[in-house]
């Protein structure tokens, strides 16, 4: 009688069943990872360790370093496009409506990136990373960043030619909104203010913001 063996899976080769969770637990690690040290500073060594795997699983799902840190910005940016996109065809949909609907529709559409980045803090820290450093990777800002970027300042230009609102420079106030936004998701983890207080007394700010900027007074 021959013996039927099963053939050996070589290292580092999930099962079938296994390659989706094992792909987002190590994405998970390392988005951890460079978030909080940086590109240079982290090797796939210690990504594998972080996500309890070997080396040779995270070069199979995710490739280089290079390519996994890219495919840790690609993935909250995909879930960032998803709130945010339906946040800004909501906010479409008001410009025809009235100013008030359209003001209000803005609040609604900032409340969502703030929900978004305070339960995800570690994309705040992954960009805060790469920006450190403006010339390198910057291509990650073009694929990842910028389409972003881009939905929300075709809005605002869209509302200013619907006569809903003046808004001479969106792309300016588009950044400058990001950056208050992450700079507020830093202050929840460095003061010793309320974390409940701070998002109130900062969400607070923003609305006040946008009506001072585009309300009837304006």
């Amino acid at each position: 009688m021959v013996a039927v063996t099963t053939p050996r899976r070589r290292p580092g080769r999930p099962r079938r069943s296994e390659t989706r969770d094992t792909r987002e637990v190590v994405l998970t690690a390392a988005t951890a990872l460079f978030a909080a040290r940086g590109f240079d500073a982290v090797g796939l060594r210690e990504v594998a360790a972080a996500a309890d795997v070997d080396v040779a699983t995270v070069s199979h799902h995710t490739g280089t370093k290079a390519q996994l840190y890219d495919a840790c910005f690609a993935r909250v940016y995909a879930a960032e496009r998803e709130v945010l996109q339906a946040a800004a065809g909501r906010a479409r949909d008001a410009l025809d409506a009235s100013a008030q609907q359209a003001l209000r529709a803005l609040h609604d559409l900032l409340d969502v990136f703030v929900d978004f980045l305070e339960d995800r803090p570690e994309t705040t820290a992954l960009w805060l990373r790469r920006w450190l450093e403006p010339h390198r990777h910057a291509e990650l800002d073009q694929r990842y960043a910028v389409p972003l970027y881009d939905l929300v300042e075709q809005l605002l230009a869209a509302a200013a030619a619907s006569g809903a609102l003046v808004e001479p420079t969106p792309h300016v106030t588009v950044r400058s909104l990001v950056w208050a936004v992450h700079g507020h998701v830093v202050a929840l983890a460095a003061t010793g203010v309320s974390p409940a207080r701070e998002r109130r007394e900062f969400r607070a700010f923003l609305h006040r913001f946008i009506d001072a900027l585009y309300g009837p007074a304006a």
